[in-house]
């Protein structure tokens, strides 16, 4: 074991202090069929550098990535543009390498990026508070979920079907570890039909959702109030910049996915989770919180943790969630993100994101490519003639990754297509879509 830096009399006077005869015999509690044996691996020999490098290569080159492909596929990530500026901030060494700022005195810089995060995120979504961040929009989502039944203390939350699958199952996850039951509500025609679920700790729906169709907030407010559960909108902060935010029709709580504000696609992450809330329910939020002040001699301003309701810092009886860290480097390319562009900057990546998604439903129309709805955001459905995933086979032959295919995710022929067109589509690659389309229809 030549990874293990010890002497074999160090070995061996280790394993007589625990009281067994070889290190194979710490392992017995694993079946022998599930150990591997020396050389069971089929590893090939070692590369000098120059070959290992150009084997690598070679390698990626297999890869399908956004350079060799037009991407019309969301669902959750977005190929939206990233500022230069983005990648200049967040590459610093101060920012990039750095870790929880528990001392402040040392950390005044990444506290202060946290904070305007805080309040970027409060007012994109017409919220009184919000954290530091979370893990994802999806581990957001189940926390607000978990938090509402300590609201009202109930252990029944209810999530519409037309919210992102994947949240959907994380939630489950989450609640089925806390004896919570999770009912989904249903949806008709891309919207959630009226919630009527009684004792509900809360109400969970996506805005826009997983369809790309636009909710009505209102009326699930008013199902709230009638039941006393608590509002919990998942919304995208891209669309918050041009759609009334869910903190006006009085959401409880609003959570969601920050990549498409400056944060690369990748293989699906990193993401980062928004969490923002009413003022009321501070001492409920999970995560932690980042608060100004001034300094003890003088008024020069500081920054410092104000809240951390964590198990990792306070009694773990007394914690709001386990979550232990917050994604600040995503987080702060969010805040450049959001700096860079202005409210007039996002207003106009959101607008430019509806105009193109009208544009391609519309020509999408002319080839007998219905939507089922025009009343989107940026992603809308439309229903195939042929099989879905086959469709996405062939489109990806010409060079367009066409989006994705909902068969597996719901109920239903399997030729229903989620389709997103974000401000970098142009109009000749949406023209070139209906056209490839067109052809592999036919």
């Amino acid at each position: 074991m030549p990874y293990i830096p010890h002497t074999e009399a160090d070995v061996a006077e280790m394993l007589a202090v625990i009281g067994v005869n070889s290190i194979d015999d710490l392992f017995c509690e694993i079946p022998a069929n599930l150990q591997l044996k020396p050389g069971s691996l089929d590893i090939p020999s070692a590369l000098d550098e120059p070959k290992l490098y150009a084997h690598l290569l070679d390698l990626a080159s297999k890869n399908v990535d956004l350079s060799k492909v037009t991407c019309f596929l969301g669902a959750g990530i977005y190929d939206r543009y990233i500022p230069a500026s983005v990648g200049a901030v967040i590459s610093r060494g101060e920012f990039l390498t750095a870790y929880t700022p528990y001392q402040p005195e040392a950390s005044q810089g990444y506290l202060q990026a946290i904070y305007e995060f805080q309040t970027m995120i409060a007012e994109l979504y017409g919220c009184d508070i919000a954290n530091a961040s979370m893990y994802d929009g999806a581990t957001s989502m189940a926390e607000a979920a978990i938090m509402s039944t300590s609201l009202n203390k109930r252990q029944k939350v209810v999530v519409s079907e037309a919210v992102h699958p994947h949240y959907r199952q994380v939630l489950d996850t989450y609640c089925w570890s806390m004896d919570i039951e999770v009912v989904t509500q249903p949806s008709q025609h891309g919207l959630t039909e009226a919630f009527t679920e009684p004792e509900a700790a809360c109400y969970i729906v996506q805005y826009p959702n997983f369809f790309g169709s636009i909710e009505d907030l209102a009326a699930v407010r008013e199902a709230c109030d009638k039941n006393g559960s608590t509002m919990i909108v998942v919304s995208d902060p891209v669309a918050c910049a041009l759609l009334k935010p869910p903190g006006h029709f009085g959401a409880d709580i609003v959570v969601g996915e920050g990549q498409p504000m400056g944060v690369p696609m990748g293989l699906g992450g990193p993401g980062v989770g928004l969490f923002a809330c009413k003022k009321e329910l501070i001492r409920y939020i999970p995560g932690r919180i980042v608060g100004k002040t001034k300094e003890v001699h003088g008024d020069k301003p500081g920054y410092v943790m104000t809240l951390r309701t964590r198990e990792q810092d306070i009694r773990r009886e007394k914690a709001t969630s386990n979550i232990c860290t917050n994604e600040a480097l995503m987080a702060l390319a969010n805040t450049v993100y959001m700096i860079a562009l202005g409210k007039n900057g996002m207003r106009s990546v959101a607008e430019s994101s509806v105009r193109n998604a009208q544009y391609m439903i519309s020509e999408l129309d002319k080839i007998g490519v219905g939507a089922m709805t025009n009343k989107v955001f940026c992603e809308f459905v439309v229903t195939l003639p042929k099989d879905a995933e086959w469709v996405c086979g062939a489109m990806l032959d010409k060079g367009i990754l066409a989006g994705l295919p909902l068969g597996k995710y719901y109920e239903g022929p399997p030729n229903t297509l989620l389709i997103c067109t974000t401000e970098l589509r142009t109009k000749d690659q949406i023209d070139t879509y209906v056209s490839a389309l067109k052809e592999v229809l036919a």
